[in-house]
């Protein structure tokens, strides 16, 4: 769970988005299988970037 909050924090602190949709999109790459928490900022910064 600390790769999950890492990730979130990071993603909400680039991109000043709102933490409840970027928890959404981080919890389900963390659901997924992926725990690195570098891996997880990256994709959810992917995702919101569509």
């Amino acid at each position: 769970m600390d790769a999950q909050r890492i990730a979130i924090d990071a993603v909400v602190a680039l991109t000043d988005c709102d933490r409840d949709m970027v928890a959404d999109f981080i919890r389900r790459f963390y659901l997924a299988g992926v725990k690195d928490p570098k891996r997880l900022t990256f994709k959810g910064l992917q995702a919101l970037g569509r």
